[in-house]
C-alpha cells in the first residue's frame, strides 16, 4: 500500500495517465492502477526501477527508499499461512490492522473481533458452522487468526492505538450463555486499561445518531491515506476517498459523543454481567 500510494503521487507529479505510465512495458494500465490501490504489489525491482526512471526519480536516495519498500512489500504477514481459509478479502483486512497505528471502530452487533475471548469467538463461530457449512478446521483456524490479531494491542514495538464504541445492543446480545458473556465483560474491562485501548459504551436509551453498519477507520501514519473498512453481508468494502474519510470521521465522532465516557464503561459492563 505505501509503495502504491507513492508510485501514484509521483505518477500524478510527472503527468502520466495510467496508460502513458505504462506504455511500452510488459504490464497493463489496470495492474499499474491495482499496485497504486495496494491491491497486488510488483513482482521484480527491475519493473519498479523502469517506472522511477519513467517518472523522472534520480535521486539516489529516494530510491533506495523506495526500492526497499519493495523488498518489505515481498514479505508475506504472518496470516499467509491460514490463506486457504481466508474468505477473499480477509487477507488484505488483516495485513491492514497489523500495520495501523491507530483504528477507530464501531460496532453495533457483535463484540469487536479485537476485544473477544476466546470462548466468545468459538461460540459465534460454532453457531454459524451448520448454517454455513464450514469445517471443524475453519472453525479452529479462525479462532487462531482472532488470538494472533489480537496481539497487536499489546506487542512492544507501537501496539495497535484502538478506540472502540460498542453498541450495548451487541453487549447484550447472549453467546454461548450467562458464562462466556461474563468472561467476555471482564476481558473488556481489562483490555481497557491498557494505555493504548479505549472502549466507551453506547447505551440503547440514549436518544443519539445511530449507523447500523460497523466499520473499522485505520490511520498509518506518515504519507499513508487513512482508510476506512465496512462490512457487507457479501464481503468487505475498504476505500482511502478523501470524502469517504471525512463521511465516516464524522460519523465516529458522533458516535462518540452520544456514547458514555470511557471512564464508565468498567461500571457499565459489571451492571450488565449482574443482570445477565
Amino acid at each position: 500500500m505505501q509503495l502504491g500510494w507513492e508510485l501514484k503521487r509521483l505518477r500524478d507529479k510527472a503527468g502520466f495517465t495510467l496508460a502513458e505510465a505504462v506504455d511500452g512495458l510488459t504490464f497493463s494500465p489496470s495492474k499499474l492502477h491495482r499496485v497504486e490501490n495496494g491491491l497486488t504489489g510488483l513482482k521484480t525491482a527491475a519493473e519498479l526501477r523502469t517506472l522511477l526512471d519513467r517518472y523522472g526519480v534520480e535521486d539516489e536516495d529516494d530510491v533506495d527508499f523506495l526500492m526497499q519498500v519493495h523488498r518489505d512489500s515481498l514479505n508475506r504477514g504472518w496470516w499467509s499461512i491460514y490463506r486457504s481459509v481466508l474468505p477473499s478479502g480477509m487477507g488484505m483486512y488483516i495485513g491492514l490492522e497489523s500495520g495501523a497505528r491507530t483504528s477507530r471502530t464501531w460496532q453495533p452487533n457483535v463484540v469487536f473481533g479485537l476485544l473477544q475471548t476466546e470462548r466468545y469467538a468459538r461460540e459465534l463461530f460454532q453457531a454459524a458452522k451448520p448454517v454455513e457449512e464450514t469445517t471443524t478446521e475453519f472453525v479452529e483456524r479462525h479462532i487462531q487468526i482472532r488470538s494472533e490479531r489480537k496481539k497487536a494491542l499489546t506487542r512492544r514495538d507501537n501496539p495497535l492505538e484502538l478506540w472502540v464504541i460498542q453498541d450495548e445492543a451487541s453487549l447484550r446480545r447472549v453467546v454461548g450463555g450467562p458464562d462466556v458473556m461474563r468472561e467476555q465483560y471482564e476481558e473488556i474491562r481489562i483490555l481497557a486499561q491498557l494505555d493504548n485501548v479505549t472502549v466507551q459504551i453506547l447505551p440503547m436509551v440514549t436518544a443519539t445518531y445511530r449507523t447500523g453498519a460497523n466499520f473499522n477507520l485505520w490511520e498509518f501514519g506518515g504519507p499513508l491515506p487513512a482508510v476506512v473498512q465496512t462490512d457487507a453481508i457479501d464481503g468487505s468494502d475498504i476505500s482511502d476517498k478523501e470524502t469517504t474519510i471525512w463521511s465516516f470521521s464524522r460519523r465516529f465522532e458522533a458516535l462518540r459523543a452520544g456514547a458514555l465516557a470511557p471512564g464508565e464503561t468498567p461500571a457499565f459492563l459489571q451492571q450488565l454481567a449482574r443482570e445477565i
